[in-house]
């Protein structure tokens, strides 16, 4: 297999790695919040696709909307796997170009900062059961997952993308 696909078939696994850690991580969240397991997806769908803003809603028992659940778990894949197909190629290039490597790194850092930050813009209206620290936790996790299928599925990863030697 060429290096191509290989990094596409990579790509797509850390898109949907990514996708799955936050998925469970928000079920596990919701289900200890004793308010099941789609609560926030079910949130989140509602204020992307049905444009609820009005953070009092989160105080009623709300319904669960299947045509938002599927909407915003179709957005939340898209997203993760376009973030994977992106950052598989950032590192891809990384281990190319071994002086490019602190800028790539700042580059994947900075990523994850922005999409913490806009999915806590984005979710201002319900902050009260969608917390900034779950944020972080969630995309953290997502992350950390990602990265170690990464680093087991190509041995001695770690070391070659380090900004300075180990």
């Amino acid at each position: 297999m060429n290096a191509q696909h290989g990094g596409l078939r990579d790509g797509i696994a850390v898109g949907f790695i990514a996708y799955a850690g936050g998925a469970v991580f928000y079920g596990l969240f919701d289900v200890l919040a004793a308010r099941g397991a789609l609560y926030t997806v079910n949130l989140l769908g509602l204020a992307v696709f049905r444009g609820v803003r009005d953070p009092g809603v989160t105080q009623l028992p709300i319904p669960l909307d299947t045509t938002a659940i599927f909407w915003y778990n179709l957005l939340h894949l898209t997203l993760s796997l376009a973030i994977g197909l992106f950052v598989t190629h950032l590192v891809n290039l990384a281990e190319r170009n071994p002086a490019q490597r602190g800028a790539i790194l700042f580059v994947i850092v900075a990523g994850f900062m922005i999409t913490v930050y806009g999915v806590g813009v984005l979710s201002t209206s319900i902050r009260s059961v969608l917390p900034w620290w779950s944020i972080v936790v969630a995309n953290a996790l997502s992350t950390a997952v990602a990265a170690l299928y990464l680093a087991r599925k190509r041995p001695g990863l770690v070391s070659r993308l380090l900004p300075f030697p180990g």
